[in-house]
């Protein structure tokens, strides 16, 4: 596999992501009990966005820009209503990891600031240099476990999980052709191991993409709530027209918000005045 997400670090897709597992975690940690944050597709955590720009063997078009850069710049324009609190602390937790903009946290790293000394982190990552990059950021935390394996195994091997909560972040890169079947299979998996989790599901949105059918299937199959949310702030596009989420229980402190941070983030990152946001319900609570 020759992804690396170094070169699309902080763009709109890492925005939408990260500003909802924020306000997801924070949900969560409304109870004092400690939680598993489970990453199946880590990365290597830390991403230096000037390093991404210039790619390997040509200097390429940067992303974030038009995601983390847009946003912040949009989100703290004079006269530019206040946006919603996960947002704000999104933005928090960027500038913590790099106050000079430099750098941009993955979802490992985000995870880590917002762990309580309670929670515990489990990281999968299979590519040995991203592995070895996460294991020097974040290996030698008491509460950080680092492992160098496939991330779909661990829905089998960790869940459930002996605190009985937790949150299960499943962001593949989508480049196997096969990536989607192993996704309904391992979800499959994880819901009947762990039905009260909160699994939290990224995907693109291209015309190839097999996510309405993913969507489908869940709706048209009884079992926990699940809720999907879209972001398109280039619905005309050839290639990714934008991305989503599908939240597996989601938790209910958050779901009042989930509408306002969605559409937030449709007005802060929007292009060319162009851009949409989508929402439903797959299965609602029984």
């Amino acid at each position: 596999m020759n992804y690396r997400h170094h070169y699309h670090a902080g763009n709109f897709a890492d925005v939408m992501k990260h500003v909802f597992l924020v306000a997801i975690v924070r949900a969560l940690q409304e109870k004092p009990k400690g939680l598993l944050l489970l990453d199946t597709h880590a990365g290597r955590g830390d991403y230096d966005l000037a390093a991404a720009a210039a790619g390997d063997s040509r200097p390429r078009q940067p992303e974030h820009p038009l995601g983390i850069g847009l946003l912040a710049a949009r989100a703290e324009a004079p006269g530019e209503a206040a946006p919603p609190p996960a947002v704000r602390e999104y933005l928090r937790l960027v500038r913590a990891h790099a106050p000079g903009g430099e750098r941009y946290p993955g979802s490992p790293q985000l995870l880590a600031r917002l762990a309580r000394p309670q929670d515990r982190l489990f990281l999968c990552e299979l590519q040995p240099d991203e592995f070895a990059a996460l294991r020097r950021g974040l290996g030698r935390r008491p509460q950080v476990s680092v492992q160098p394996v496939d991330g779909y195994t661990s829905l089998r091997s960790v869940l459930p999980p002996p605190e009985r909560r937790g949150m299960i972040l499943i962001d593949p890169p989508f480049e196997a052709l096969e990536e989607w079947q192993r996704l309904r299979d391992a979800l499959t998996q994880g819901v009947n191991r762990f039905p009260s989790g909160t699994f939290v599901i990224w995907h693109p949105v291209t015309a190839r993409a097999d996510a309405d059918r993913l969507g489908d299937d869940l709706a048209a199959q009884p079992g926990p709530p699940a809720w999907s949310c879209r972001l398109l702030v280039a619905p005309e596009a050839e290639g990714m027209r934008g991305c989503g989420l599908i939240i597996i229980n989601p938790p209910w402190t958050f779901m009042p918000e989930a509408p306002q941070i969605l559409k937030a983030l449709g007005r802060l990152l929007r292009r060319n005045q162009l851009g949409e946001t989508q929402s439903r319900w797959l299965r609602r609570e029984s």
